[in-house]
């Protein structure tokens, strides 16, 4: 029951279905993400396409998908993008926090001092030191020119806020507070758009097609269930995680296997089974991140912005019990030693100001408690009051009397004073594959033996490696916007060699 006494009970499918229904679709002669078509036939129809030649085909519309497309075209290829589902997008519609990047002009104005070698070593660190130093120093020494580069196509990510595991304030967002994926991808679609770019939705990839030991094509299933054949020069593969795929987390991880998910339903580990299937080696497969705010009736995730804003977590009894800023693992596992294995989030109005998506994934959809002071707010959560409001008292004195918080917080020690207040229950949920494709930081696939195989790149969660055993909140839309890129880089000089 939410606070408005209404039941609550909707299926993740139910709510992608809703969320895809908010745009328009995509279509052959272009895209428009995070949207649904005007109807499936309609859309199967526009899709249904002779197969071709080409020099490049991206598998997977997402941010890594769009930002390799967008990269290659400008080099001159001549670029098919594939989308499996009925929409562009993937699950970059669901980033939320924003991009993480260092020594950015944005910091630079604010004052603030950062360095590939801080924000690396935050990443190694932050992935329990399991990660390949190369890879994550070529995302970070790349995250500046990304930032300048989605700029200089009107997807500015100015506003700058703190996320956990991070040194500084590195994370980047749009200056209006809406959600960094959402915004990333509808600038990066219009960007497909006024280039051309062939979209295929409703067509998913089956099988790599391999000549004389390169990669020559690909066979796939279009919308009427009937193969058909692409032939291309070079293959980047940025089809996502498994993180929607229940079978593949109960094989490398069996205790996630009825967790919720984040993630979109078509994220199923379809270019890491048909990539090793041609020889391509995997990297921390196992390695699968939990976020710890997840609002468990729909699935649906609140940003980690929150809790960089100055929001909380207490339990289920009105107490607070971690520094919220840990890492995203620390903190999931603090929240299932708790009652219930869950806990609130709880902030005020500032907060709810800052961050856009509260308004339209929970206080729209009532799925949120939402009160005018404390004392009514604990009512509302079932916790006992008199805790409650001496936990957000405490905090809230212990900020003005400048006396270190008892959790370990140092960062974003906002007091929570700004009614109406809110809590929303959260618990961890499937968020991330941090394992994948092995490839090596020019973004080519390798095999077994360390060796490139000839044609095939890959890009964004489909590839192992930089997270190590945790990805820190803002890595993911980062790492999508400098590998995307950087695997058109080599697949154009794969193609044209010194032209």
């Amino acid at each position: 029951m939410n606070s408005n006494g209404s039941k609550v009970g909707v299926s993740r499918r139910n709510f992608l279905s809703g969320f895809f229904a908010m745009g328009l679709g995509a279509a052959a002669v272009g895209l428009t993400g995070c949207a649904s078509p005007r109807s499936f036939a309609d859309e199967a129809a526009q899709t249904t396409i002779d197969g071709g030649e080409y020099d490049i085909v991206v598998v997977g519309s997402g941010g890594a998908g769009m930002a390799a497309t967008v990269g290659a075209v400008d080099q001159g290829a001549k670029v098919l993008l594939l989308e499996k589902m009925p929409v562009a997008g993937g699950n970059t519609c669901f980033a939320e926090g924003g991009m993480n990047a260092c020594c950015t002009r944005f910091q630079k104005e604010a004052g603030i001092e950062d360095s590939v070698d801080l924000m690396s070593s935050d990443t190694y660190k932050g992935g329990h030191e399991k990660g390949n130093m190369e890879l994550i120093r070529h995302m970070c020494e790349g995250s500046s020119d990304a930032i300048d580069w989605l700029a200089s196509m009107g997807i500015v990510l100015s506003k700058l806020g703190t996320s956990g595991g991070a040194s500084v304030k590195r994370i980047h967002r749009p200056e209006s507070g809406e959600a960094v994926g959402k915004y990333i991808v509808k600038g990066m679609t219009e960007q497909c758009r006024q280039r051309g770019v062939s979209a295929v939705c409703n067509t998913k990839v089956e099988e790599i097609l391999m000549e004389d030991g390169k990669v020559a094509g690909v066979r796939a299933t279009n919308p009427n269930g009937l193969p058909i054949e692409y032939k291309c020069k070079a293959l980047i593969v940025a089809t996502g995680g498994f993180g929607a795929n229940k079978e593949m987390l109960a094989q490398y991880r069996p205790e996630l296997r009825d967790a919720v998910t984040t993630n979109q339903p078509g994220t199923q580990g379809d270019g890491i089974v048909f990539s090793t299937a041609v020889g391509a080696d995997t990297v921390d497969i196992d390695q699968i991140q939990v976020h710890p705010t997840v609002e468990q009736t729909t699935a649906t995730l609140l940003s980690e912005n929150i809790r960089g804003d100055g929001a909380i977590l207490v339990n289920t009894d009105g107490v607070r019990f971690t520094n919220e800023l840990l890492t995203r693992d620390r903190v999931s596992e603090a929240e299932w030693a708790q009652p219930g294995r869950g806990a609130f989030a709880v902030f005020d109005q500032s907060v709810h100001d800052n961050n856009l998506s509260i308004e339209e994934k929970f206080v729209s959809r009532n799925l949120i408690h939402v009160a005018d002071n404390f004392n009514d707010l604990a009512k509302l959560m079932g916790v006992p009051e008199e805790a409650f409001v001496a936990t957000v008292t405490s905090y809230n004195d212990n900020i003005a009397n400048g006396i270190d918080d008892p959790m370990g917080r140092t960062k974003s020690l906002n007091p929570l004073v700004k009614p109406p207040y809110y809590a929303l229950p959260v618990a961890p949920g499937v968020h991330h594959c941090m394992g994948g494709l092995r490839v090596n930081a020019a973004a080519e696939v390798l095999d077994a033996n360390g060796d490139a195989i000839p044609g095939l790149f890959a890009a964004g969660e489909v590839t192992g490696g930089i997270h190590g055993g945790n990805r820190l909140g803002g890595n993911a839309v980062c790492d999508i916007n400098v590998n995307g890129r950087q695997a058109q880089e080599t697949a154009c000089a794969y193609v044209f060699g010194d032209k």
